[in-house]
């Protein structure tokens, strides 16, 4: 059945069948740090990367595995590194090529905590990531110099929600040795980058593949599809002796293994160095969510349609920002990449503005007010006064947030009560204007 390639079988079935020890068929959580080792010579073996296996938690888990095996399945790549967060991903993705004095090409359109971390966090450690507006993808290739070592983007930008030009952009890099990362955390079931060219693809397993709001965690997978060695000198993290791994060069070393250096790479060093594990309970809630992933999808996407449909007549709304709405080559990326909808994010600029904004997200009752996106119940937030707080005013506007802006993340209740709620909020935005005229 894992030779499937539909989501709705994988998410069931990938990376497990059943314990050969008891029989269980739900994922044991193999609540442990150590693993006894058979004999000194199979020690040895693991340390030294010549057999792979269990040697500590804070570099693999059995129920851990099992998540990477389902989520590399499901996005159609060789192999997956599991984390503590979805940050933890979005760093580990870069750091694990980008060295001082290197550069990475970014999209300018980011979720606000990807901002500041690539903007501050990777600065101070001597990466400099460039911003480039994804509309032209020949930014990229503009912005690339010697020391570029990678390509980054979200599929569907949160909260910007125009989605990336995946190919176009791969397309450029490949031929100079770039790669493109994708984090997809807003599209999952939608759209696989992998297939349109990206070399690895990130995920915030908090929002959607989770789902359930109850657990952190991160994931980095490698599609196996990307040739590390053929320009070594743009890849030399993977393609020169690694003192910490007396001397690997990882392109060789993990041959007999598979076309997977990267993500190998990231976890014995990044991984076992800096610590960002991701534990066994929330990698087993994490398989509890991914289970369902494929049939929450489809409630998210029409409930957001129906949102969207809903926003665009009410008189207090001046603008709404989702796929459906967009015209011309935006739409046409979103009908290109994204395949069963426009997934579940919306969002909308009130005309009474900030105060406005704050007078909406006070009134609701049904939606939560809450940081997070993706999870089963909706969720309504005011992005320029908290997830993209700390960016300047010119830097939320290039990532899409306005003063008046508000981030829907639309669930699975019923469209009515749904409906009802925002009504009712939009009331009370709409009354707070009234009374200042």
């Amino acid at each position: 059945m894992t030779n499937s390639r539909h989501p709705e079988t994988l998410s069931l079935h990938a990376g497990w069948r059943a314990d050969p020890v008891t029989g269980s068929v739900a994922v044991p959580i193999h609540q442990t740090t150590s693993y006894q080792f058979r004999d000194t010579e199979h020690a040895s073996n693991l340390f030294a990367l010549k057999e792979l296996g269990n040697i500590y938690t804070r570099i693999g888990n059995p129920t851990v595995d099992v998540l990477e095996q389902r989520v590399a399945a499901l996005e159609g790549g060789a192999a997956a590194l599991a984390l503590g967060s979805g940050q933890a991903a979005s760093a580990f993705a870069l750091q694990n090529l980008a060295r001082a004095g290197d550069n990475v090409v970014s999209s300018t359109d980011l979720y606000g905590g990807t901002w500041n971390l690539f903007a501050h966090t990777l600065k101070d450690q001597g990466i400099e990531v460039r911003f480039v507006d994804p509309a032209d993808p020949q930014a990229f290739a503009r912005a690339t110099d010697s020391r570029t070592r990678a390509y980054y983007a979200e599929t569907l930008p949160n909260p910007k929600l125009t989605v990336f030009p995946i190919k176009e952009v791969a397309d450029i890099g490949r031929p100079l040795g770039i790669p493109l990362i994708v984090d997809n955390t807003a599209a999952p079931i939608l759209t696989r980058p992998l297939e349109h060219g990206a070399a690895v693809v990130v995920y915030s397993g908090t929002k959607y593949l989770g789902g359930h709001g109850n657990s952190i965690a991160g994931l980095i997978v490698d599609g196996g599809n990307f040739d590390w060695a053929a320009h070594p000198e743009r890849q030399p993290a993977l393609n020169t002796p690694d003192p910490s791994y007396h001397g690997a060069v990882w392109v060789e070393a993990v041959k007999p293994i598979g076309p997977v250096a990267y993500i190998i790479k990231a976890r014995t060093t990044l991984l076992r160095d800096l610590g960002a594990p991701l534990a066994p309970f929330n990698a087993f809630l994490i398989l509890q969510g991914i289970e369902t992933v494929a049939l929450r999808i489809e409630r998210h996407v029409k409930n957001a349609q129906a949102v969207t449909d809903f926003l665009v007549k009410r008189p207090e709304v001046v603008k709404v920002i989702h796929p459906s709405q967009q015209k011309g080559e935006a739409r046409r990326r979103a009908d290109t990449y994204l395949k069963g909808g426009y997934g579940g994010l919306v969002g909308f600029e009130l005309a009474g503005g900030r105060e406005a904004g704050r007078r909406f997200i006070d009134s609701l009752k049904l939606l939560y007010h809450v940081a997070n996106i993706g999870d089963a119940r909706s969720l309504a937030i005011h992005p320029a006064t908290t997830t993209h707080s700390q960016l300047t005013a010119e830097e939320q506007l290039a990532t899409g947030v306005s003063d008046g802006y508000v981030r829907l993340s639309v669930g699975i209740e019923h469209i009515d009560d749904i409906l009802a709620d925002l009504a009712q909020a939009l009331d009370a935005a709409g009354n707070l204007k009234q009374a200042a005229e």
